[in-house]
């Protein structure tokens, strides 16, 4: 095993002693060329199984081709360029490449914002050959084209990251690209964000500062950084938006994800072990739910559920990853650094737009790091407090200029989600107290045993104090606690806790080794102990047989059964491990098989998921059959003709405002006209802005609350039903309107609108009239 951090004595105050140098080796480590072409072919092997996945659900080769040329050359290589020139160090080749893919993002988003706004989005290509033009004219940057030195890397690394990219695309294939389509009539059935998603790249790909295109002049009070990215994606590589955000443009973030969460795991643990650990309690770890039946309540959420239909947490992922690499450095190295700080504040300001979430999780990060730094040195840090007062002012900006102090339907209530999951669990709507705090300290120990390991540090309490522990356990209880005191109509405050996960996984990974190195656990014992875990996570719904959703009459308090079971056989197993190898071996173990149990609970209920979802019997279906889909046929070709005929800042009337199908009541997710054509739309569906939301509250579903203004929504729905000389002149000559897009299956549609209105196409249940100019 990997020797880790030195354990006795002060913690190390700079980057440099924490990595201390091994003593030499009586074997002869493997040539120079062996770690670089085992990488190589690696990274081939993984490209190859992509390729093979992405041409299996419908991407053509020429889009592949056009789309990896983008990223190699308008991300990755000039990212790289600026990384070995801003912060420098020994890295793996892997490494370089997230880190330069990251900055390229990063750098890409506020280019084209800028380039967007002044109506010239091709500008944005001016960053990438700027950088080449100055590595290659300025004599210190040439240097800078080759790479640096490399670490010593074990050859099982690069294919461990290789494995793991490529199950998570399998993952996506199984689990997004099988039930999202990108043509007719799959397409129609997708996740009910998911055109929302697409309405904002059209948006962003005509307008800067951009508006909710679904309902014409409401502010968007979003994380729409990600929408200025896949935009711009999509002016320079020419691929379209729907194959960008439904096959393409997650992949190299996730890809950039894994090989960061390992490096983070790297950094905090000094062993390349406990960087392969990080990287699997990142992706694959959550809660453990020990039921049977369709019962991914609590572990729902991560990198695998939430990669596609959240791009934006995806992005923000990513960009917070070297913010924390950075962070790290500067908060461990006394000595300034110009081009550490400028990536910082880079990193942080693009994420403010991203995913602004990551930033109370760092702001109670560096918060607990000057508290434990007053505790020892009655001060904290100036870098600390530098860092603290960044993140503060972009907290603020977010807040009150980005999103205009809009909260989103994020309102304090404390305990909601478990109210929820109460009532996912047992099939009834209001638990007692008692229920409530029962579910609540379940919830607890679930994550007690998929984090136990972070318990191992309290055998060196000395490490607690270290920078880089109490930066990830403060961002840890932010997000356990934003989970615990805050609601939202979609649950969003989950997303606080995911981002958290890659660090706290970095914690957990080093108290386990820490542990597993005083007690010299052997590997064989670990086998056995995650074995065990193994074993515990099949068994124990098998023996306790606790079925959700709980049947009518069945008592709540058999939720309580299989993890009071799992709590009385870890303390037996305790017990008689410390007694046949002592306490310190007892306390490794139980660990190693606690963190196991999340691995296996984590899957197994992902799968039954998914195969409820297929078969129908799942209650809550991630994606609805096709038969059930959400828009009506010819919208596609529809909207496309909309979009290839009108001028990015015509505006278009519909009569659709409901998912096909949820018309009584009416489910107001509804952004499909927005995201095929490209346009502005008076009024579609308006459950996501932030005027809707602004007036949700707990026991309120927001997709089904009325339209505020009501003189608007009768107007716009009057010159459908019985169209007349003055609603059309109104339309046109108040509000702008050009096009009229009429769903045929929507209500009573009148025959006369083609006397105020010149019919131009039709396809399917679609027809889009032009509203002439002047007069109608």
């Amino acid at each position: 095993m990997d020797k880790i951090l030195p354990v006795n004595g002060s913690a190390p105050s700079t980057v440099e002693t924490a990595h201390p140098a091994r003593p030499a080796r009586t074997t002869r480590r493997p040539a120079r060329w062996r770690p670089a072409l085992s990488g190589r072919l690696a990274a081939a092997s993984v490209t190859a199984f992509t390729a093979a996945v992405l041409i299996r659900y419908g991407v053509s080769v020429t889009d592949m081709a056009l789309f990896a040329v983008y990223v190699a050359l308008g991300l990755v290589l000039p990212g790289v360029l600026v990384i070995r020139s801003l912060y420098r160090g020994p890295r793996t080749a892997a490494e370089e490449i997230a880190l330069g893919l990251a900055f390229g993002y990063a750098v890409e988003i506020l280019v084209y914002i800028g380039a967007r706004a002044i109506g010239m989005p091709l500008l944005v290509a001016v960053w990438p050959l700027t950088t080449y033009a100055l590595f290659l004219a300025v004599p210190s940057l040439r240097g800078h084209w080759r790479a640096g030195s490399r670490p010593a890397t074990p050859l099982w690394w690069s294919w461990w990251l290789a494995l793991v990219i490529a199950v998570l695309v399998a993952g996506s294939a199984l689990k997004f690209f099988g039930t999202h389509a990108i043509t007719w009539p799959g397409l129609g059935a997708s996740y009910p964000d998911m055109p929302f998603h697409l309405a904002l790249v059209g948006e962003l790909k005509h307008h800067v500062p951009p508006s909710v295109p679904m309902v014409v002049g409401e502010p968007l009070a979003y994380h729409w950084f990600v929408y200025a990215h896949l935009a711009a994606a999509s002016w320079l590589s020419g691929v379209e938006p729907l194959v960008l955000l439904y096959r393409l443009a997650m992949l190299p973030m996730l890809a950039g994800l894994v090989v960061l969460a390992g490096m983070t795991g790297r950094r905090v643990t000094g062993s390349w072990i406990g960087g392969a650990v990080t990287v699997v309690g990142t992706v694959f770890v959550g809660a453990p739910t020990l039921y049977l039946g369709t019962n991914g309540v609590f572990t729902w959420g991560g990198v695998p559920d939430t990669a596609w239909i959240s791009p934006t947490q995806t992005l923000g992922a990513l960009l917070f990853a070297p913010l924390v690499l950075v962070l790290l450095d500067l908060l461990e190295r006394r000595r300034p650094d110009t081009g550490k700080w400028l990536l910082a504040g880079l990193f942080l300001v693009v994420l403010t737009g991203a995913k602004a979430t990551y930033l109370p999780l760092l702001g109670a990060g560096l918060v607990l790091v000057a508290a434990v730094e007053v505790m020892r040195r009655r001060r904290p840090s100036t870098n600390v407090l530098i860092m603290l007062g960044m993140t503060t002012a972009c907290i603020l900006f977010a807040q009150f200029v980005l999103f205009g102090r809009e909260r989103q339907g994020l309102v304090a209530d404390p305990l909601s989600f478990m109210r929820m999951t109460w009532s996912k669990l047992t099939g009834l709507t209001t638990p007692s107290p008692g229920s409530l705090l029962g579910l609540t300290l379940v919830y607890l120990l679930c994550w007690a045993v998929t984090w136990s390991g972070v318990l191992g540090l309290l055998s060196r309490p000395r490490l607690l104090v270290r920078p880089r522990v109490s930066l990830m356990l403060g961002m840890g209880a932010a997000g356990l606690g934003a989970v615990l005191l805050l609601g939202h109509p979609g649950q969003s405050q989950l997303f606080f806790f995911w981002g958290a996960y890659p660090y706290l996984a970095a914690v957990a990974a080093y108290g386990i080794l820490i542990l597993l190195r005083r007690a010299r656990v052997s590997p064989k014992a670990v086998m056995c102990s995650m074995g065990a875990g193994l074993l515990a996570a099949y068994l124990i719904p098998l023996l306790c047989g606790v079925t959700i959703p709980l049947s009518a009459g069945q008592d709540d308090g058999i939720l309580y059964r299989p993890y009071l079971t799992l709590v009385a056989l870890a303390v037996l197993a305790g017990l008689l491990v410390a007694i046949l190898r002592g306490r310190a071996r007892a306390a490794a173990l139980v660990i190693v098989a606690f963190t196991t149990i999340g691995l296996p609970a984590y899957w197994h209920a992902r799968v039954l998921s998914a195969v409820d979802n297929v078969t129908g019997d799942d209650p809550n279906p991630v994606v609805r059959p096709v038969e059930n889909r959400v828009i009506p046929q010819g919208a596609l070709a529809a909207g496309r003709w909309l979009r290839d005929h009108s001028g990015p800042d015509d505006l278009v009337a519909t009569n659709t405002h409901c998912r096909l199908g949820y018309e009584n009541p009416c489910d107001t997710r509804y952004p499909w006209v927005a995201a095929l054509s490209e346009r502005h739309v008076l009024v579609e569906g308006w459950a996501y802005t932030a005027t809707n939301l602004s007036r949700w509250r707990p026991g309120l579903l927001p997709e089904g609350l009325p339209f505020w203004d009501t003189e608007l929504i009768k107007l716009n729905d009057t010159a459908f039903q019985s169209p007349s000389q003055t609603s059309m002149r109104t339309l046109r000559e108040r509000y702008g309107v050009r096009w009229l897009f009429v769903d045929e299956l929507r209500g009573k549609i009148s025959p006369r609108i083609g006397e105020f209105a010149e019919f131009r196409f039709r396809s399917g249940d679609y027809a889009v009239y032009r509203l002439p100019d002047g007069s109608v």
